[in-house]
């Protein structure tokens, strides 16, 4: 079970180095998530399995084929079944899970384990994966962590999630050691809401903007 690391969707991470975490709670607002990221070229998602709606998310935006979609907060096998089944192209969880990981390589599906400790980073090194989560990053140092970790961990990138936000995102992305950041900072069904998506697609504008 080798690592494909030409995938496109870690080709596009590394381009784009933004990682939006969507839970879905509404699904009028859907169309409106997809066009803001559009918009603004940034063509991924991960969905989370944080709400009922999740594998129903995933298979409307995939049929739109209009992003890169996966599935995040994903801590069993039954919830990638479900997710690749609808058709979620790459999978993210919280921690390190031996039968999530396995199901994702066997496919070829790109699969981001949550690490935060040097064991649960050689425990998906074994795998093969070249690419973590690091999550929650702000709770386990930040990046004072990630340097330490990329000592040994040299061949190591991260994606940091958690305590990310827009006053420390550009901070975490001029590390070399990270590959891109994920959070719900980056599109918010909740600010959608607020007026149709209006303020959501300048606060993304404003990030995108800031890494060009």
């Amino acid at each position: 079970m080798a690592v494909n690391t030409e995938h496109q969707v870690y080709e596009q991470l590394m381009q784009t180095k933004l990682l939006p975490l969507y839970t879905a709670t509404d699904l009028n607002y859907l169309s409106k998530a997809e066009e803001i990221l559009v918009r603004n070229d940034v063509p991924l998602i991960e969905v989370t399995f944080r709400s009922e709606l999740a594998a129903e998310a995933i298979k409307r935006l995939s049929e739109s084929e209009k992003l890169l979609v996966g599935a995040g907060t994903v801590r069993t096998l039954a919830e990638a079944e479900t997710a690749v089944e609808n058709g979620a192209c790459f999978v993210v969880s919280p921690a390190v899970v031996p039968e999530v990981i396995e199901y994702c390589l066997e496919r070829d599906i790109p699969v981001f384990p949550g690490t935060a400790t040097p064991r649960d980073i050689q425990l998906a090194a074994e795998y093969g994966i070249k690419i973590v989560k690091f999550f929650p990053a702000d709770i386990y140092g930040g990046l004072k962590a990630i340097n330490a970790l990329s000592g040994p961990f040299y061949d190591m990138k991260f994606l940091p999630t958690g305590g990310i936000n827009e006053q420390n995102f550009v901070e975490y992305l001029e590390n070399p050691h990270v590959l891109g950041v994920g959070g719900s900072f980056i599109l918010s069904e909740k600010i959608i809401k607020e007026d149709n998506g209006k303020k959501m697609d300048q606060i993304l504008k404003t990030l995108v903007d800031q890494i060009k």
